[in-house]
């Protein structure tokens, strides 16, 4: 825990005996004390922390705001809790201002702590999977990919630095229809390549990458599949083509940043008689019923306007039934929460899958979906218009090859995953204090430019200062920026309990922003040694936060630019 936390929990648990001494006291009546928030003003001449208990106590207490807030504070202790002043503001609101000198604790805290620090112990060790990703190994991963890739790599790690035994998971989908017709498609270009006048099976996969595919199969084995069974030579090109292409999705997301624990593969589930058992299983519990010839999930139970097919009359179950048997394996696994990825077009598939979770014995709740919405790639101020299906579309690849993995991950992370994001590939890659990234990025270089002046100077900064050097840091730019890393482990617990890393992107570009102002206002290599050594504790201890929260965001940190 911080120790901005620290003084929070303190000031409520103060707030709380003054409440319960002002009830005793017979100046106060109520039943139960109701819910309350101690929480920053968005003011700063407000003060430091804010409460609300006065006027959530005013329906109980049958006093106006104003008279309760008075009472309580004359009940209120202050001792431990770091508070110089109070007074009642506005319709109710008690307001707080902390002693600066609490400050001085961050930095001893931040050098001590290192790369742990913001760390906090939210999960207690319980076991988390996030699948993301899990594009169809159909083509080349493309922006909507990016995006959840950067959302899934980045949640995962947050949540492992809020106390959580993470794992990132990929399904593999090499079974059911979308195979048959990559199998298709494969056959069509292989005899095309060949010289033979076939034509493009409808609904198959028009990407450029598949007639590579094909000519380098060729290279290797020339005509040898021409003339065999075609069921065979299908059965050959899905293989050949599903390992080139797993490797280039393995090396494309690994170039990201972006590296699975677990590839687990659908067709897995058939082979095993997973899928077979979880239909039977539902349908001894009265959720799956038979018409004409095909097996129906009583989906509409769970919301749906229709019940949904899960084996079709010729025997083939749906990709619904591979879904439903693997997210019932992911339970079995010992995951105490499975949190999966999707695009915003999967949200009628949401209530469905943890409708038939909670049929098979497991809580709904523990299914946690996060729906992404679409990604706009911007150049030149125009939309670039991508069709996966006709092949025009913006590889994952290209863009990173483009702008670099930094701008690609900390583009898509910025944003709220419900909100569509329009990614400027101009503005990726501007060297300018406009493009975040390179706002970010430049203030931790910076941040190694003046250690590494220092060292060059022969000034010593290494140790953890005294209080009456850190006491030294009083200007407004060193109190903020000292704030600001105090409220770290918060905000990591925060976006944790939330599942929103783009809350840390936003603290990282604040946390820039202040050190910036801090290096325009005041020098750090001054010639008064007391000041210069604490100052440079404080760009030590800036220059730490900054990594750990670019290590979570998966950004890379330079030292120079």
């Amino acid at each position: 825990m911080s120790l901005y936390e620290e003084i929070k929990e303190k000031v409520i648990a103060n707030l709380t005996n003054a409440a319960k001494t002002a009830q005793n006291a017979g100046d106060l009546t109520f039943e139960n004390l109701p819910n309350f928030v101690l929480e920053e003003p968005r003011e700063k001449q407000h003060g430091d922390l804010a409460t609300n208990l006065a006027m959530v106590l005013t329906k109980q207490a049958r006093k106006s705001p104003r008279e309760i807030a008075g009472i309580l504070l004359k009940h209120f202790q202050t001792e431990g809790t770091w508070i110089q002043s109070h007074e009642i503001a506005g319709p109710g609101f008690i307001n707080f201002k902390l002693d600066p000198t609490w400050l001085t604790g961050v930095i001893p805290q931040i050098l001590n702590q290192g790369e742990d620090y913001g760390k906090v112990n939210l999960g207690q060790g319980q076991k988390v999977q996030v699948e993301f990703v899990s594009a169809n190994p159909t083509g080349l991963l493309h922006m909507g990919n990016a995006r959840g890739a950067a959302l899934g790599d980045s949640l995962a790690s947050l949540l492992t630095a809020a106390g959580y035994e993470v794992s990132r998971e990929f399904y593999i989908n090499d079974a059911g229809n979308q195979i048959h017709n990559f199998a298709l498609s494969l056959e069509a270009r292989y005899l095309q390549q060949l010289g033979q006048d076939v034509p493009f099976p409808e609904g198959g996969y028009h990407g450029e990458d598949l007639i590579d595919t094909v000519k380098g199969l060729i290279a290797k084995v020339g005509d040898k599949y021409l003339n065999i069974e075609v069921e065979l030579r299908r059965e050959f090109l899905v293989r050949y083509a599903l390992e080139e292409k797993l490797i280039n999705i393995r090396q494309t997301l690994a170039d990201m940043g972006v590296h699975y624990d677990v590839w687990f593969s659908e067709q897995s589930l058939h082979d095993s008689g997973a899928v077979k058992k979880a239909m039977e299983d539902m349908e001894k519990q009265g959720y799956i019923y038979e018409k004409e010839g095909a097996l129906w999930l009583k989906s509409t139970l769970f919301g749906d306007e229709k019940d949904e097919v899960v084996v079709r009359s010729n025997g083939t179950p749906t990709y619904f039934a591979a879904d439903i048997a693997y997210h019932r394996n992911k339970f079995e696994r010992g995951f105490d929460r499975v949190i999966n990825i999707w695009g915003a077009d999967h949200h009628g598939h949401v209530a469905r899958m943890k409708g038939a979770m909670s049929a098979l014995g497991y809580n709904p709740d523990n299914l946690q979906i996060i729906l992404m919405q679409l990604v706009r790639l911007i150049q030149d101020g125009e939309v670039v218009r991508m069709s996966k299906r006709s092949g025009q579309y913006i590889t994952l690849r290209e863009l990173m090859e483009e702008v670099g993995k930094d701008a690609a991950r900390f583009f898509f992370i910025m944003r709220d995953p419900d909100s569509t994001v329009e990614f400027d590939l101009d503005l990726a890659k501007a060297e300018s204090s406009d493009n975040p990234v390179y706002y970010v990025q430049y203030a931790y270089a910076r941040l190694c430019s003046i250690l590494r002046q220092a060292e060059e100077s022969g000034y010593s900064y290494s140790g953890i200062p005294t209080k009456e050097e850190l006491a030294l840091l009083n200007s407004t730019e060193e109190q903020e920026l000292l704030k600001k890393m105090a409220d770290l482990p918060g905000e990591i617990a925060t976006a944790a309990r939330l599942m929103e890393p783009h809350r840390l992107a936003r603290y990282v570009l604040d946390l820039a922003a202040l050190f910036h102002s801090f290096y325009n206002s005041q020098r750090v290599l001054v010639d008064e040694e007391d000041l210069r050594k604490v100052r440079l504790a404080l760009v030590c201890s800036t220059k730490q936060v900054l990594a750990n929260v670019l290590a979570i965001l998966g950004v890379t940190a330079p030292e120079r630019m």
